[in-house]
C-alpha cells in the first residue's frame, strides 16, 4: 500500500508542476482511500503535502521570472486567512461531511479543467483590481483551508482576471499563493488534529520528486491535452467519492448530471470557435 502511495503522490506533484494546480485534490482521496487514514487527519496532512509542493514547484517558476510577489502577498495575505478560519471551522464538522464537500469541490474542479482557457490575446492586459483579488483570495482560501484541496483551478483565472497577469505568470505566481495559503489552512487544523508525520513525509517526499520531474516536462508535451485527460480522471475520482459516501443512485446521478454540463461547455466552445472561423 505504501508503495502504491508513493506512485500516486509522484502523480500528484507531476499535475501540479505541469499545470500549477489541480493533481493537489488526488492527496486526500490517496490518504483516505489508499492508506485508510482518517478524514480529517488526512486533510491536515494533505494541506502540508500540497503547500511543500507548490513552494518547490514555486522556487522552478521563479527562477524563470513568473511569480508576481506583489499580486502574490495580496492574494495569498487574504487566502492565508481564509484557510487558516476554514481549517479551524472543520474541526466543528464531521469528518464524512468534509469528505462530501470535498467531493463537491472534485465535481467543480474537474468540469472548470475541461473548459478551455481564455489566452489573453497579444498585449492584452486586466487592470490589478485589489479588492476583487482579496474578495477571492479570502474565498478561495477558505474553502481550501475547509477540504483540503489547493484551489489552484480558481487561483489561477483569479490572477489573470483581477491581478493583471499573463497566463505563465498566473501559473508561477499561483503557486506562490498556494504555498502561502496552505500551511495557513494546515495550521487551522493541527490546532485540533494529530498528524501521522511519517506517513505524510512519505506522501511529501514523492509529490515533491514529481513536481521536479512535472515543470520539466511542461516544457515537451501538451498541456492542454494533459489537463484535460485529468479533468476526466479527477471527475471519475468524485463519483467515486459521492458513491461511498453517500449512494450509488446519487454516484450515477451526479455522473450523468457532470458529463451532460461538460458536453454542453464543449458545444458552446465548438460553436464560439466556428463563429469565429467564419466572422
Amino acid at each position: 500500500m505504501l508503495f502504491l502511495a508513493a506512485i500516486l503522490a509522484l502523480l500528484i506533484g507531476v499535475t501540479l508542476g505541469l499545470l500549477g494546480g489541480g493533481g493537489s485534490i488526488l492527496t486526500l482521496p490517496i490518504l483516505v482511500y489508499v492508506l485508510h487514514q482518517d478524514a480529517k487527519e488526512s486533510i491536515a496532512a494533505s494541506l502540508f503535502v500540497v503547500g511543500t509542493t507548490a513552494f518547490v514547484s514555486a522556487i522552478t517558476h521563479a527562477r524563470a521570472g513568473n511569480v508576481d510577489y506583489k499580486r502574490g502577498l495580496i492574494f495569498g495575505a487574504a487566502s492565508m486567512a481564509g484557510a487558516f478560519g476554514g481549517g479551524r471551522v472543520a474541526g466543528y464538522l464531521p469528518g464524512n461531511v468534509l469528505l462530501g464537500a470535498f467531493a463537491a469541490m472534485m465535481l467543480v474542479t474537474s468540469i472548470a479543467m475541461m473548459r478551455p482557457r481564455k489566452e489573453p490575446a497579444p498585449g492584452e492586459k486586466h487592470a490589478l483590481s485589489v479588492v476583487r483579488v482579496l474578495a477571492a483570495g479570502a474565498g478561495v482560501g477558505l474553502i481550501a483551508g475547509l477540504v483540503g484541496a489547493g484551489g489552484g483551478f480558481l487561483i489561477v483565472p483569479a490572477l489573470v482576471l483581477f491581478g493583471g497577469l499573463d497566463m505563465r505568470r498566473a501559473i508561477g505566481t499561483s503557486l506562490f499563493v498556494l504555498t502561502l495559503q496552505s500551511f495557513a489552512g494546515f495550521a487551522g487544523h493541527v490546532t485540533h488534529t494529530h498528524v501521522n508525520w511519517s506517513l505524510t513525509a512519505l506522501v511529501t517526499t514523492a509529490a515533491v520528486i514529481g513536481s521536479l520531474g512535472g515543470a520539466r516536462l511542461a516544457r515537451r508535451l501538451s498541456v492542454q491535452a494533459l489537463r484535460s485527460g485529468f479533468a476526466w480522471f479527477v471527475l471519475a475520482m468524485a463519483v467515486f467519492m459521492i458513491g461511498k459516501q453517500v449512494s450509488l443512485l446519487a454516484a450515477a446521478i451526479t455522473a450523468v448530471a457532470a458529463v451532460t454540463i461538460v458536453l454542453v461547455f464543449v458545444r458552446k466552445s465548438t460553436t464560439s470557435i466556428r463563429g469565429k472561423q467564419l466572422a
